[in-house]
């Protein structure tokens, strides 16, 4: 009720969630506020981009000061927000050291006494790659928390937001187990949590199943964010997969180390020559002026580039969700990292769950590499192809022009100019990749057994013969194959 999806593409979307601070377009990053801290205010962020921040409530409970502030004033007057504020409970200090000095209870309480939008309950994320015992007992009481947090926040009767966060570490049964579960639960908001170490060391292959698995199970309609994640470089593959929030204190963290964000990665001040950026702060200094300023100076300059790099970023993957085209903003963006492309290549083995979002019809098609092989409209094309209506006894099927059917790479067999085939912008033939003539000869296989009952010549350029003869492609009978030049 409170998340109205309002654009689709692959598994992401755009879409408007409703706070009782007001509304959050998605995707969104809510960059994290430390309260103990005076470093950028909200008022610059919203100015920058950011529509809701994120600040710890535990940080805030501990401290009597800061306590007695938001008590008085809310969460939005201790920290100075007219924008929506998620509150996290204490769980990554949980994380880190191993136990925190508060109960689930009195944590939650504590959240809605000091109106908080978005309300954490004091969930335990199990470290990557700990032992199955540990995961599953400390999932238990996750759960156990999550159900007593939404029934001390029902009590309450207003229209803050419940959120149910998923754990299961690195099992993937966990991971779905969790998401089964928070399913049944009256929660309003998905997190995702217990990544950070795996963003951290690059693994993102964990990272992708982990979110594929969960959206395997969450409804389509249920608002997921990755806690944790905000690095700009992780924006475009998370969306595509169906996360709709990201936070992190990256942007401040990665400053006071003087290291730059881009969506290609991250860079260290001190090997920049140029900015390859137009934001206020590129704009306004070199990286050579940028070294010499005091350290304080320097890490509050590099933490709002680095703000307005991935609320850039955000508004790219937005825009590319828009119009449907952001495969291809993907395919592109993995390039930066290698570690990326083998994450994005998981997709392949959960073709029924990408098929199950990706919208079917879109204005164009952008070749870009093997990874445009995984996309769901290749597959569709191949079953389109073998439900059609064929008056005559024989066909001609060739790579070349003046055919009754054109052959083309990854798409097989074509007819007329429907989308996506008839939408398709690829590389000559003799420059595209083996693998995209081999995807097309399994589609053409498929129709030729399709239609058994008709005969067909099938005309292949030199190239597209080679690759048929090294995989052993034997065509039925009621093919004739031409060798053309």
């Amino acid at each position: 009720m409170n998340f109205e999806i309002t654009d689709k593409d692959v598994m992401g979307r755009t879409g408007r969630l409703k706070t009782p601070s007001g509304v959050i377009d998605t995707p969104a990053l809510m960059p994290v506020i430390n309260p103990n801290l005076n470093f950028i205010d909200v008022g610059e962020m919203k100015k920058i981009g950011a529509q809701a921040v994120i600040t710890n409530s535990y940080i805030i409970y501990r401290n009597r000061n800061l306590r007695e502030i938001a008590v008085e004033k809310g969460v939005h007057g201790l920290i100075k927000s007219d924008i929506p504020v998620m509150t996290d409970s204490g769980s990554y200090q949980l994380m880190v050291y191993g136990d925190v000095e508060i109960d689930n209870q009195t944590i939650v309480e504590f959240q809605n006494r000091i109106k908080s939008d978005i309300v954490v309950p004091l969930d335990i994320p199990t470290p990557p790659y700990s032992e199955r015992e540990r995961a599953e007992r400390e999932l238990r009481v996750t759960l156990e928390r999550e159900r007593e947090a939404i029934e001390l926040h029902s009590e309450i009767g207003d229209d803050r937001l419940i959120s149910a966060p998923i754990q299961g570490s690195t099992f993937m049964d966990l991971r779905r187990k969790s998401a089964e579960e928070v399913s049944k639960l009256n929660a309003s908001f998905f997190p995702i949590g217990g990544v950070v170490p795996l963003l951290d060391s690059y693994r993102f292959q964990d990272v992708v199943r982990i979110i594929l698995e969960v959206k395997s199970v969450l409804p389509p309609s249920a608002p997921v964010h990755l806690f944790g994640a905000g690095h700009p470089m992780i924006f475009s593959i998370a969306a595509a997969l169906g996360c709709d929030f990201f936070d992190s204190a990256a942007y401040a963290l990665y400053a006071k180390d003087d290291r730059y964000l881009t969506v290609y990665g991250t860079k260290k001040l001190e090997e920049l020559h140029y900015f390859p950026c137009n934001c206020p702060v590129c704009s306004n200094y070199t990286p050579d002026e940028l070294r010499k300023m005091p350290k304080k100076e320097r890490e509050l300059e590099l933490a709002r580039h680095n703000l307005h790099a991935s609320f850039e970023e955000l508004n790219t993957v937005k825009q590319a969700i828009k119009e449907k085209s952001l495969f291809e903003l993907v395919e592109s963006r993995i390039r930066g990292h290698p570690y990326l492309v083998s994450a994005w290549r998981i997709i392949k083995e959960y073709e029924e769950t990408l098929e199950l979002y990706d919208p079917s019809s879109k204005q164009g098609f952008f070749y870009t590499g093997i990874e445009t092989l995984y996309r769901p409209s290749i597959k569709r094309h191949h079953e389109r192809m073998l439900n059609l209506e064929l008056e005559k006894d024989s066909y001609l099927i060739s790579t070349k022009e003046n055919s009754d059917f054109k052959l083309i790479p990854a798409f097989g067999v074509v007819a007329g100019e429907f989308y996506p085939a008839g939408h398709a912008e690829m590389p000559e033939d003799e420059y595209v990749e083996d693998e995209a003539i081999l995807e097309g000869l399994k589609g053409l296989l498929k129709f030729l057994k399709q239609y058994s009952n008709k005969s067909f010549k099938v005309e292949l350029s030199r190239r597209w013969f080679k690759i048929l003869s090294l995989h052993r492609i034997e065509l039925p009978d009621n093919a004739e194959v031409i060798l053309k030049d």
